[in-house]
């Protein structure tokens, strides 16, 4: 099923629809299926909660956290995004996706992963800021400066994907439309064209370096700084208490940025199977969202202050409104 659209180069043929292939004779797939449903299930319950807990908690109404809601909502979409299609393309056998739909989903996908990795380093200068400029920390990183930074990373994002989509459309379709992934991932979709792609295999180098690269290379270099000024901190305790405010961020770092590099890596290196690969890939992009908030609200005392702050005042609140039933119930 094609379209043919004529232009005064040539005649470009846009596939009406495309075949997501998926795992490749995988026995007992749909218990995983059943288990990304489950994974997303706890995304939007812990993501949804650390939202909520930002919202309602004015201590938590700092710069930082506008950070930590910006990866929270980023988290939720992007896992959105994926694994409810995700789920509806494998679990229900629906593999064939609309040209319009199949842009849809790799729009999204690919900007909240950007959104994810901007974010974390976004995370990181305020840490940065926090241990080794501690006396201007208040000065430099307010809540203004943070709005700032999120909205240029949003802005900067939707421009870079949408480049790398309008390349997707300019492109010929003459002969599979058999996607080789478990969604319409660009590599994939781009090696499918017939006529010339290499501005697309230029732009997917540009989205690598620029959203995934550069964040960890910065995010690196923020660590060697912050290493450097936790030495010249002469007491023992203010050093640990330093380093314990990194400690939730480096986790989540290292649970967003290793898995990628392990499939770049590995991909480069050696051969994968399909179904390796596509699970690799699948959990890649679905555990971390699970995780963050789980993280964020173990390891960080000021995310469980307020949420003990919250459940007392419920807790209150609960309280004096059974007290007036049973005043006006006599």
């Amino acid at each position: 099923m094609t379209s043919a659209v004529s232009l005064d180069n040539g005649t470009f043929v846009r596939p009406l629809m495309f075949y997501i292939s998926g795992f490749y004779n995988m026995p007992h797939a749909k218990y995983y299926y059943i288990f990304m449903c489950f994974v997303y299930a706890v995304t939007v319950l812990g993501n949804s909660f650390i939202m909520s807990t930002i919202y309602l908690a004015r201590t938590l109404h700092t710069a930082k956290y506008i950070a930590v809601f910006n990866l929270a909502v980023s988290d939720l979409c992007g896992s959105s995004a994926l694994i409810p299609k995700y789920a509806d393309t494998f679990l229900f056998e629906n593999q064939y996706i609309s040209y319009g739909d199949c842009l849809a989903t790799m729009f999204f996908v690919f900007l909240f992963m950007a959104m994810q990795s901007l974010t974390l380093l976004a995370l990181a200068f305020d840490r940065v800021i926090a241990i080794c400029f501690p006396l201007r920390y208040h000065a430099i990183i307010t809540k203004t400066t943070m709005t700032l930074i999120i909205g240029v990373m949003w802005v900067f994002s939707v421009c870079i994907i949408s480049i790398t989509l309008a390349l997707i459309t300019r492109l010929s379709f003459c002969r599979s439309t058999t996607i080789d992934s478990y969604f319409c991932d660009h590599g994939p979709v781009f090696r499918l064209a017939c006529n010339d792609n290499s501005p697309n295999y230029a732009m997917a180098s540009v989205y690598t370096a620029v959203m995934i690269c550069i964040p960890l290379i910065l995010i690196f270099l923020s660590y060697v700084c912050i290493g450097f000024a936790l030495l010249r901190i002469s007491h023992g305790g203010e050093r640990i208490k330093a380093m314990k405010t990194c400690t939730s961020h480096l986790i989540l770092v290292a649970i967003f940025y290793l898995p990628i590099l392990s499939i770049y890596m590995t991909t480069l290196t050696t051969y994968l199977h399909p179904n390796t690969r596509i699970i690799n890939s699948v959990l890649t992009q679905t555990v971390p969202p699970m995780l963050n908030p789980i993280i964020y609200t173990l390891k960080t005392e000021e995310v469980l202050q307020s949420i003990k702050v919250l459940y007392r005042r419920i807790k209150v609140n609960t309280v004096m409104e059974e007290s007036v039933k049973t005043i006006v119930k006599t």
